[in-house]
């Protein structure tokens, strides 16, 4: 059996096990393990596996240090302390309290303040699931307490925690860049208008929904105090604060995008213990759930580095590339094929899973067309952010039933989503089709 071949089958047999529900880094890793063993035990044409045991080790071992060595990989414990201990003190929940307070007294007004405090909460945290649980917790009882639909309740929200996927930071950009080696300041940057223009989209669903059925969102008819828009506007200046640091600094040229990490912790700290919203108790708290966060990141990083290598050593990649070099597909069908695929594995596993599994193939058949890494990033991670609610593992789904009100099914929250499933795809076919929406901002670097 040829390494192509060996390639081709462990490629299946990861996509077998994954639906089997074995923990992704184990998948990847022993399987990749396996396959690099048999090459080099099948080398000279006989199994002999004592000549395989060296290289095979040398391998893994290499490929597991190169990973977590790598400087860019840094980030992403910073970003996710970030998200925690801005978390802990209140800070990533003040642009929905903002929010609330000015657009209650709108039809779909509570709704669209959940949407744009999840593109807050996103701006800092970089975590779809992390943003999905907080704001799940505190804004579907809100509406449900005005009496708003529960389905219009959750489904916003579920919708909105993807913007975590594609407003900067985020943790798929950073994997993505360390595995394609691409700027990761640039892919932050790239992913701005099209987080924009994905929440947008929702909030434009959310206006024809109330518009079609005004009872699915009832106003609120509890007149505010005086002078509370403003006191509500006027807190919600660490999250600003930070944005403005984060994605000025690395658009400035000020600071790479592990410096604005790095000071954007300390601020989000100082910030804390002057307000006293942070205590000493709850900064722990936070760092150990960051501890415990980064570790499962790291280490399915690292099994995807020793998969990707095992790749590499296979030429199953470069196979693939050329069976698509000699159908001649023009870059848009190549395009329309990848989207397909990567809606289908969204339909079954998580982002990770399928960023470390189908890059390796991908990027090839991308980059020997010309393709932008920078632009095709941001159709990825666009891609992994429907994925996030699409049926029948739409985890953002998932995680707002389980910390939402349990009378409300699963079901229930997947028909409301459906709605801006269907935004999502036209804003995916936007920034198929106009490329510039991605470019025109880390181009003008």
């Amino acid at each position: 059996m040829d390494a192509s071949t060996i390639g081709l089958v462990a490629f299946g047999l990861v996509i077998v096990l994954l639906a089997l529900r074995v923990p992704i880094a184990f998948v990847l890793a022993g399987v990749a393990t396996v396959g690099t063993f048999l090459i080099y035990a099948f080398r000279s044409g006989s199994f002999m596996p004592e000549r395989a045991l060296n290289p095979t080790s040398s391998m893994v071992v290499n490929s597991f240090f190169e990973l977590i060595h790598s400087y860019d990989l840094s980030m992403i414990p910073l970003f996710v302390a970030l998200g925690n201990i801005a978390y802990h003190t209140g800070i990533t929940t003040r642009i929905y309290d903002a929010a609330n307070v000015w657009l209650r007294s709108v039809p779909g007004g509570v709704s669209v303040a959940s949407l744009m405090g999840c593109a807050g909460f996103s701006a800092i945290s970089g975590s779809s699931i992390a943003c999905a649980s907080t704001m799940g917790r505190i804004c579907v009882p809100e509406m449900l307490r005005l009496g708003y639909d529960p389905k219009l309740a959750t489904a916003s929200v579920a919708a909105g925690g993807t913007l975590g996927s594609l407003i900067p930071p985020s943790v798929l950009f950073i994997l993505y860049g360390i595995f394609t080696e691409t700027s990761i300041s640039k892919l932050f940057l790239a992913g701005i208008l099209p987080g924009l223009l994905t929440l947008a989209g929702y909030i434009i669903v959310v206006i024809w929904w109330t518009s079609r059925d005004p009872s699915a969102a009832p106003v609120d008819p509890t007149p505010l105090p005086k002078g509370a828009r403003l006191k509500a506007a006027i807190s919600a200046w660490p999250a600003m604060m930070l944005f403005v640091v984060i994605i000025g600094g690395i658009y400035g040229g000020i600071f790479t995008a592990t410096e604005a990490a790095a000071i954007s912790v300390v601020l989000t700290i100082l910030i804390g213990f002057f307000e006293r919203s942070l205590t000493l108790r709850s900064m722990w708290t936070a760092i150990r759930e960051s501890l415990v966060q980064t570790s499962a990141i790291f280490l399915i990083a690292a099994c995807a580095k020793i998969f990707v290598s095992f790749v590499a050593l296979t030429g199953a990649a470069g196979m693939v590339s050329q069976w698509v070099a000699d159908a001649g597909l023009s870059p848009l069908v190549l395009m329309f094929a990848i989207c397909v695929l990567y809606l289908f594995l969204g339909m079954f596993l998580d982002p990770v899973g399928i960023i470390v599994l189908t890059l390796p193939f991908v990027i090839p058949m991308v980059d020997n067309l010309g393709m932008d890494l920078i632009w095709f990033g941001v159709i990825v991670v666009k891609l992994l952010e429907i994925g996030l609610i699409t049926p029948p593992v739409g985890l953002n789904v998932f995680v707002i039933g389980n910390v939402t009100d349990r009378s409300i099914k699963v079901d229930t929250i997947f028909a409301g989503v459906t709605r801006f499933l269907a935004m999502d795809i036209v804003v995916l076919a936007i920034l198929v089709l106009v490329p510039a929406i991605s470019l025109v901002i880390p181009n003008g670097l």
